[in-house]
This record gives structure tokens, C-alpha cells and sequence, in this order.
């Protein structure tokens, strides 16, 4: 790895119960890119973040965070990387019987000897970078679905981690709301500088923040192609890849 990828996977293969999904995936992410991974229904995005955040074991090959494996890294070095990510999941992942600011101050209290005081004050910030500040009481379910995406994103922002991941971060919003959470990604990424791993088939977001993307295929189990997506979707040689970022139907 050089000094400018932050997470490497190689040659990675994923199979449930003998059906392969994935099969010899590999790629860089390099620090402070906004790198998607995209493509249709059931072709394995979600279960490659799963992998690359140490959820699921690979069948084979690796993913490296920062040099590490996380595999067969010693509890020691996952417990670094552990708190130098954050996720998004799709649902905003809240704690239903928690008040935002319980929720946003969780990792607080259990990765650092931060006083109540400085978790409070930390938690403020974090929900005044996602537009939350005043809603600190308020329970998840007194929240429209995009605030509770907000207030998901201000939690996985807590430890000011160098990566963040995002499971289909548009799912269930209406395309303003959508497009409001894009550029807030946007900026958080352009003022923090964090590295972004965004697994989404929503096409107006690909287009809008993606620096990079790798597209996958059911059939190919793995990667079909890579690179901007912008360019992709004029010059793609893979009719499958053209056709998917210009939304035609083949």
C-alpha cells in the first residue's frame, strides 16, 4: 500500500451457503476520495461493505485498513480501527428508546474518558454539522426519515474518524431531501477531508459525489468496471455500465 490508499481489498470472495456472490474483487480507496460502490439488485454491494467493515468473514482473499487486516488483526489493532471508522446503515441504525444526544454520545462513552461535560459539548458540534442542533431531546421516532439519516451521520461522526461508510444512504428519501444529504456528505468530505465509502444505486447521487466508483455484477460476481463515473457513463466499453448510468433498459 502507498501513502495514499487508506483501504485495500484483495482478491476478495464472498459465498453464502456454497452460492458465490463475490469472487476475486479487488480495488483502492484512496485518502479523502468519495469512492462508490454501485450496481443493480442483488449484485453484492451491501455484502462487500459488510466485508470490508469486518462484519462477515471473506471466503478469500483480504481487506486492509491502514496496513492492518482486519481479519486477523489482534483485538489491539481492531480496536483502533474500530474507532477510526464510522457506518451509516440504511435504516440510520438509532436507538429507538435513546434521545439524540444518547445516541450521538455512545461511542463517546465507550471509546474515550471524555468528561459528560466535553461528550456534551462534542455532541452538540456533531449535530450542528448535520443541522440537528435543537432536536438533542427529541427520540428518533419524533423525526422525519431524513433527520434520523442526519442524525446517523452526526453518531458515525462522533470519534472523528478517517472513513466513513454509508449503506444506501438515499434509501426512503424523496430526491430533495436526498439531494440535501449529498451535499452535506460533499462538504463534510471537502472540509474534513474523510474518506468516504458509499454503497448506493441512486444514480443522481453517483453522479453528484462520487469521485470514483466501482460498478458489480450479479453475473460476473465482482467488478465490471471502474473509474468516473461521469466518464463511465460516455465512454464505458461494458454496455451494462453505460446503460446503468444512463438508466436505459437493455
Amino acid at each position: 500500500m502507498n501513502d495514499k490508499t487508506i483501504i485495500r481489498v484483495e482478491g476478495l470472495t464472498a459465498r453464502y451457503g456454497g452460492i458465490t456472490i463475490l469472487e476475486n474483487v479487488s480495488f483502492d480507496v484512496a485518502r479523502g476520495e468519495i469512492f462508490v460502490i454501485m450496481g443493480g439488485s442483488g449484485c453484492g454491494k451491501s455484502t462487500l461493505l459488510k466485508h470490508m467493515i469486518g462484519l462477515y468473514e471473506p471466503a478469500g482473499g483480504r481487506v486492509i485498513i491502514n496496513g492492518i487486516d482486519i481479519h486477523s488483526a489482534d483485538e489491539e489493532a481492531l480496536l483502533a480501527i474500530r474507532t477510526n471508522m464510522g457506518v451509516l446503515f440504511q435504516s440510520g441504525g438509532l436507538l429507538g428508546s435513546m434521545t439524540l444526544a444518547e445516541n450521538v454520545a455512545l461511542p463517546l462513552g465507550e471509546y474515550t474518558d471524555l468528561s459528560p461535560a466535553m461528550i456534551a459539548l462534542v455532541v452538540g458540534m456533531k449535530l450542528g454539522m448535520v443541522k440537528l442542533r435543537g432536536y438533542e431531546r427529541h427520540l428518533p421516532s419524533e423525526l422525519s426519515g431524513g433527520m434520523q439519516k442526519r442524525a446517523g451521520l452526526a453518531r458515525a461522526m462522533a470519534l472523528d474518524p478517517a472513513i466513513l461508510f454509508f449503506d444506501e444512504p438515499s434509501a426512503g428519501l424523496d430526491p430533495v431531501i436526498a439531494a440535501e444529504l449529498d451535499a452535506m456528505i460533499k462538504n463534510i468530505n471537502e472540509g474534513m477531508g474523510t474518506t468516504m465509502v458509499i454503497v448506493t444505486h441512486a444514480l443522481e447521487s453517483i453522479l453528484a459525489i462520487a469521485h470514483r466508483v466501482v460498478m458489480l455484477d450479479k453475473e460476473a460476481h465482482g467488478i465490471i468496471a471502474e473509474g468516473d463515473p461521469r466518464i463511465l457513463r460516455q465512454q464505458a466499453d461494458d454496455m451494462r455500465v453505460t446503460d446503468f448510468l444512463n438508466r436505459r433498459i437493455s
